[in-house]
């Protein structure tokens, strides 16, 4: 699935603490099955799943089948959508406290 065809938002499937957890254990390995990663929560495999799903649909997690087992991984490439928000706002706020800074000198002069 490309980046132009994602069937969720990036920006909803993080909204969501379980799915940003998910993808920081999907993060730290280069794959893991779903078992492995449903021990991590206070949750049973189908809910887990579902997040996974989630991700998916927004291009954050990619799966294979080995045997009877499904594997995920990590895409971070989606991401890059909300570093690039972020940036924007860290430009703004950086310029805007500049200012400030400089209106405090100017005031105590």
């Amino acid at each position: 699935m490309s980046e132009k065809n994602q069937l969720r938002d990036v920006f909803d499937a993080i909204a969501d603490p379980t799915r940003r957890r998910l993808i920081r254990l999907l993060s730290e390995a280069k794959e893991i099955p779903l078992h492995e990663l449903a021990i991590q929560f206070q949750m049973g495999r189908t809910a887990v799943s579902k997040h996974l799903t989630i991700l998916k649909e927004a291009g954050l997690v990619l799966d294979r089948k080995v045997g009877r087992e499904t594997l995920f991984r990590l895409n971070a490439a989606p991401l890059r959508e909300i570093q690039d928000w972020v940036a924007f706002y860290s430009k703004f706020w950086n310029a805007n406290l500049t200012r400030l800074n400089q209106l405090l000198e100017e005031e105590e002069e």
